[in-house]
């Protein structure tokens, strides 16, 4: 009985001695029992090195520095009707009084309805006069500052307010509703501003973002760069810095700053359940903001390069049905006809991989690349075509919505009613009647590739390898050269609605 009672106690004091060591993280010497348990001693075991931490110094200095130069803005306008917040009830995007065919309406439209059922919205209002608040920063000693558009958007009264609350009326110099940047001008000869980043921040770095939060002005709020390359505006021009310092209404338009006191990037958005923050912003970042910029103060407007054709991205099966090692590039779904591409040489199904030598990583890629060139100015595109890489030439022309819908909206098709031909890809097929060529798909085998890749009745397809086809045999035939190359995959041009998009069509063993 007495053994089994110093077992026990043995046990408990090891246990008791084990919980001591975890439990009291803030010991630096941990024990150890040595001997039975009625002559026990502890003694210390190798001792646990802590580096010296250094503290961080703070941000004072900095904000100290740059916070002269960030500045209120109180606007005066006409509500356009619209209510200010846009999505479901349970996650929104909130831009401070977005106005009425904004951009970054397709993003609200497309993808609203998945954070949860829209809240009834607010009705259509005759429009109102009101007030708002933004924030914005001056970048030249002579007055020039930056915000967005969607604040001082149809102001019809715009009042800069300093740090120490002195106010000056300003004149709204231009803006850019793609990029959703303005340029707003005080009268001044020797007023504090500052610079763009010198060199990109990176993912992880520290940012300070100075604003006017709900009106309350001169507010600093610290974190990180969460993400960079966001697409949250629903257009070809989306490119955002995600940044985790708390950002809210009123912020918008106010700068996101790096240690060094440089401009990183422009408030604009923030991802929110309750119109406040919850540790997603978004910013416009400083390459983009500071082209836009000059633009604005030089000519007034922004003008971009435009190419002249609709593009779309390349999937891993487009890049196999062209023979492509990597899926990367635009892929041009249709070419414009009085645009510059057509002339220079690019034809649908040519997949861009690169810009003036500049590797293109997505179609998105390509439309930023492109509207950062100036008009007129010429630039060699590396094309890969039937399997083999070539240069183009093309001089860009200028970008206008109207182009640029022309080049995205092909006329829709009427099918017609023929009687369909069976294909050996799990397809019924007719040929397009209404004299823009191709084969309408009548049925499609729920078992096949074709369903897979969402092919669906209505649908037309155009192209096979690159190849119109207008006839089952001339679309089997495509098929059969693909299949002579040693490939497993056919790019497949296909119109629905009107828009013509590539897809790799598996093509699997006969």
């Amino acid at each position: 009985m007495g053994s089994s009672i110093l077992k026990r106690t043995s046990r408990w004091l090891g246990a008791s001695a084990l919980a001591l060591m975890v439990g009291v993280g803030g010991v630096s010497t941990a024990y150890v029992m040595t001997g039975t348990a009625a002559n026990a001693q502890f003694q210390p075991a190798a001792q646990i090195s802590v580096p010296e931490v250094n503290a961080h110094p703070g941000f004072a200095d900095l904000v100290e520095a740059v916070k002269p130069a960030v500045v209120s803005i109180l606007v005066e306008a006409e509500e356009s009707g619209r209510s200010v917040r846009r999505g479901g009830d349970q996650f929104e995007f909130n831009f401070p009084d977005l106005p009425e065919g904004h951009p970054f309406q397709d993003f609200f439209d497309q993808f609203g309805d998945q954070f949860g059922p829209r809240g009834g919205g607010t009705p259509e209002r005759a429009p109102r006069r009101f007030m708002a608040a933004g924030s914005g920063f001056i970048v030249s000693a002579d007055g020039y500052v930056v915000t967005n558009n969607h604040v001082v958007s149809d102001a019809t009264k715009v009042t800069v307010v300093f740090e120490d609350g002195s106010e000056q009326q300003a004149e709204v110099v231009g803006t850019d509703e793609r990029t959703d940047l303005a340029v707003i001008k005080i009268e001044g000869d020797d007023l504090p501003f500052v610079t763009f980043e010198s060199e990109p921040s990176r993912v992880g770095d520290w940012v300070v973002a100075v604003g006017n939060p709900f009106g309350l002005g001169g507010s600093v709020t610290v974190g990180v760069i969460s993400a960079s390359g966001r697409d949250i505006g629903g257009n070809n021009y989306g490119d955002f810095l995600q940044i985790d310092a708390a950002v809210n209404t009123g912020n918008s338009g106010g700068p996101t700053f790096n240690t060094r006191g440089e401009v990183v990037g422009v408030n604009t958005a923030i991802y929110s359940p309750n119109g406040g923050n919850v540790g997603i912003a978004f910013a416009i970042p400083a390459s983009t903001v500071q082209s836009v910029v000059d633009q604005l103060i030089n000519n007034g407007e922004v003008t971009r390069g435009y190419l002249g054709v609709g593009i779309q991205d390349v999937t891993r099966d487009i890049a196999d049905g062209v023979g492509l090692e990597d899926a990367r590039g635009a892929i041009v779904s249709n070419v414009a006809e009085d645009g510059p591409a057509g002339p220079a040489g690019v034809q649908s199904g040519d997949i861009i991989t690169a810009v003036d030598g500049d590797e293109i990583d997505d179609a998105l890629d390509l439309s930023r690349t492109i509207a950062s060139k100036a008009p007129d100015s010429t630039v060699e595109l590396t094309i890969w075509r039937d399997g083999a890489e070539t240069t183009v030439s093309v001089t860009l022309g200028t970008l206008n919505e109207e182009q640029a819908a022309q080049a995205e909206e092909p006329e829709s098709l009427t099918p017609p009613a023929p009687l369909p031909s069976e294909s050996s890809v799990g397809l019924s097929l007719v040929p397009n009647a209404d004299g823009n060529g191709g084969l309408l798909i009548q049925d499609v085998d729920p078992e096949s590739a074709a369903a897979e890749k969402g092919l669906t009745v209505g649908d037309a397809i155009v192209q096979v390898d690159n190849k119109p086809v207008n006839s089952l045999d001339e679309f089997e035939a495509a098929l059969d050269g693909v299949r002579d190359r040693g490939l497993n995959t056919a790019l497949v041009m296909v119109e629905r609605d009107g828009n013509a998009r590539f897809i790799g069509l598996p093509l699997g063993e006969e």
